[in-house]
This record gives structure tokens, sequence and C-alpha cells, in this order.
């Protein structure tokens, strides 16, 4: 990854990786765009907000970007990779499908739940710190010669996380898009794609726990790694992607931050208005309803739930 910059990121690059996962053999659906009005959700701001439900995607929002990994990768491999949940999901279900071995290096601060789901694939699953990840991932590819997978920090996973594509086909002019944002992979996708598609004046808001890593990359300008802990733990990885970053830098307006209560009364108001979605897909959502983003008065806005992987063990521990 470190040779390559931004300007890779074309728009016909993206137009390409489109494609190419709307082809997949992995099944990947085009998720519904609904209007708020139309559901139950509160909202303290007028404006005319649309939701794009990526918490109904195959397996997982990552998916997408996995369809484009593993369509430029030999099949039969032997890859590991880091993934707190949404990603190995993707993953598993990937390396099933085209005859790859693969294991998950998971936080030890994921859901049981969710190693669980990817080791049913046949992907075996080692638990560690989330200060130990790399080092796990690198006796993996030193002592058992397998490849690693980014899933975040990729060039192929951020150009198949371009749905900003599919966003515009719907809502071809937004105002405002808010994106949930752990690593920046699916941020940078989505805001590469709108704003090389020519919305120069959308705005475009990212979305991660209060002690995590692009927000203060953001104030240092470079990707920085924090020891991070967040219920939302799917966007608390150990870094920001260098090549995330970059584009972020680039094509998102702000970082704004949610705390984890905010994002646990997001998942509780979500799921009464018969949205099932994780803590870590339901930071944008979060945002919006505590006034987090500015200047929405009479705008079109696009929020993007992103991830519906939670099992009844997490929502227990959420309120009514």
């Amino acid at each position: 990854m470190s040779d390559v910059t931004t300007d890779a990121v074309t728009l016909d690059l993206l137009r390409e990786a489109r494609e190419t996962v709307r082809s997949s053999p992995l099944g990947v659906i085009n998720t519904p765009m609904i209007p708020w009005c139309q559901t139950t959700l509160p909202l303290s701001v007028s404006c005319n907000v649309h939701i794009k439900l990526e918490n109904m995607q195959k397996t997982s929002f990552k998916i997408r970007g996995v369809a484009n990994q593993f369509s430029r990768r030999p099949s039969g491999g032997h890859f590991v990779t880091i993934s707190a949940g949404n990603y190995g999901k993707s993953f598993a279900y990937a390396s099933k499908h085209y005859g790859s071995k693969g294991k998950v290096v998971m936080p030890e601060t994921a859901p049981e739940s969710r190693a669980t789901l990817i080791q049913t694939f046949g992907v075996e699953v080692e638990r560690v710190p989330t200060s130990s990840l790399m080092s796990a991932v690198n006796r993996c590819v030193q002592e058992d010669n397998m490849t690693f997978l980014h899933s975040y920090d990729d060039l192929d996973l951020i150009a198949g996380h371009a749905l900003g594509l599919e966003v515009l086909e719907a809502v071809p002019d937004p105002d405002v898009v808010v994106v949930c944002c752990g690593g920046g992979g699916l941020l940078a996708g989505v805001a590469a794609a709108i704003k090389l598609s020519g919305c120069d004046t959308t705005r475009i808001y990212g979305v991660e726990p209060e002690g995590c890593t692009m927000y203060q990359s953001f104030i240092e300008k470079k990707p920085v790694w924090m020891d991070t802990h967040s219920i939302a733990s799917g966007l608390a990885p150990p870094s920001a992607g260098r090549l995330p970053f970059e584009l972020c830098r680039l094509y998102v307006d702000q970082i704004v931050l949610v705390s984890d209560d905010e994002i646990k009364a997001a998942v509780s108001a979500l799921y009464r208005a018969g949205l099932v979605v994780e803590p870590s897909g339901s930071a944008a959502f979060a945002a919006l309803v505590n006034d987090k983003i500015p200047d929405l008065e009479g705008k079109t806005v696009v929020c993007i739930l992103s991830g519906g992987n939670v099992g009844k063990d997490e929502l227990a521990n959420f309120p009514d």
C-alpha cells in the first residue's frame, strides 16, 4: 500500500469497481434508500433526509470491498486479516466461495457471537488484545506464509466501497452525506465517488466514537495509532489507514465525534423503528439526531447505516 497515492483513485477506477461488485458471484445487492419521513424515527431539524440501508447488505456492507478485492486475487489463496466483525464476516463468506483458506485476527473487545458466526464459514478466528493485532498478523505472514488482506487500507477495497455512486443514482445532488468512520475505507470510498462525480458543494462528514483515530489523525495531519475503546468496536481500530486518511483529507469536510451513550441510544431508537443496526453502523444516525452536523435546515441529507451485525446478546445491553 505504501506506493499507492490518491491519484490512483479515479472516477474510472470507481466505476469499474462498481461493475465488478454488481456482477460479483458473492451476490452484492443494491440496498434500499428510504426517506426519513417514511419512518417513525425522531428528527429535530427540518430537512430532507434519506437513509441508505447498508445494514441490509448481504453478510455486511464490507462485502462490496471484499468482492472487489477477491476478484483481483488468485482463487485458493491463504489469507489473513484483522476485523472486529463486519469485514471478517464478508471475508469468510468470500473465502468459502472462492475456495481460499482464511484466518481472522479479532480484537478481544469484539462480541463473541461475531467470532462464532465467522467460524461457521470455515475460517479460523484468533482473538487478541487490540494492541497485539498486527503482531498476530505478522506472525501468520512470516510463519505460515499467509497473505495479509487489509480491511480498510487497501485500494481495491476502497474502490469497491464506492457506494457513493449508488447513492447518487437515488439522490443525485445531496447537500450533505453522513458516513460512519473507523479505519476510513468506507468513508474514503463514498467521499471520493461523490466528489469525483462532480458534487463539489456536497458536504461529507465522517462520524466516529470519541477517543478514536481518524479525528486525531485530522488534527495531527497524519495517520495516528491509539489505544482505542468503544462499544462500536468496528469503528475503533488501532490506527486510521494511510490511503483512507489521505483521501478523507481531500474529500471529507469534517470528522465529528459521538459518545458511546449516544451510540447506544441510536441503536435503540433504530430498533424501535424496525431497523436492526449494530453500534458501529449507527454512528452516522447518532450524529444527526444529536445535532452534531451543522447547517442542515432545509437541506437534502443522506445518512448511511452501515452495519447490521448485532446479535441478541448485544441487543440485550441497550436501553428500551
